[in-house]
């Protein structure tokens, strides 16, 4: 069980100019964009564009902040408004799409696994919860604070995992809202079977 902070993960750029990344976490650690089995990321969108198709990986994405793009994938059928915030959305990496800007810029969350190895759910969370549930995961603070033993964790900070036992997670603590008005971002990762 390891704690992250969005603040202390240096963007990197897009090659294309038009936003940057911050990587969160992928599996195996240090994997590329050609051999990760899941990977969780934020990217700040700052213009329109194509956005990168990934063959072989189902994505889920989330609004943080900001007014939001348009993606548009005629060939796949995709046409989807990202305005709401933390409303997860599913779609395949295979697709090509399009980004339009609905204003400024924005931030979203990412969540891309390898299918046939790996699965992912995403969920909005506002009460107790449980890290370590998942074979690996993630959970990181979108509003409020949550307390999770003694410490106190804030927007932006969370609780990464991997390879939990059931042993290991009967003895961490849970995540507590620490204020009415908490909410976290909960990413469950589950390997297929072989």
């Amino acid at each position: 069980m390891h704690r992250f902070d969005l603040n202390e993960i240096t963007p990197r750029p897009w090659k294309n100019g038009g936003g940057s990344t911050r990587e969160i976490a992928c599996w195996p650690q240090g994997a590329d964009m050609d051999s990760f089995g899941w990977r969780v990321s934020i990217a700040t969108v700052a213009q329109a564009g194509p956005f990168s198709a990934f063959p072989g990986i189902d994505r889920q994405i989330m609004l943080l902040d900001g007014d939001g793009v348009q993606l548009i994938g005629a060939a796949a059928g995709i046409h989807h408004t990202l305005q709401q915030q933390w409303q997860p959305y599913a779609f395949s990496g295979d697709a090509a799409l399009e980004c339009s800007m609905l204003g400024g810029s924005c931030t979203d969350f990412n969540v891309m696994t390898r299918r046939g190895q790996w699965s992912a759910e995403v969920l909005i969370q506002g009460t107790e919860v449980q890290p370590g549930h998942s074979t690996a995961g993630l959970c990181m603070v979108l509003q409020g604070s949550f307390l999770h033993g003694d410490a106190l964790l804030h927007t932006g900070q969370g609780l990464l995992w991997r390879d939990m036992g059931d042993e290991q997670t009967r003895n961490t603590a849970p995540l507590l809202p620490h204020d009415a008005d908490s909410r976290l971002v909960l990413v469950s990762l589950t390997q297929a079977a072989r």
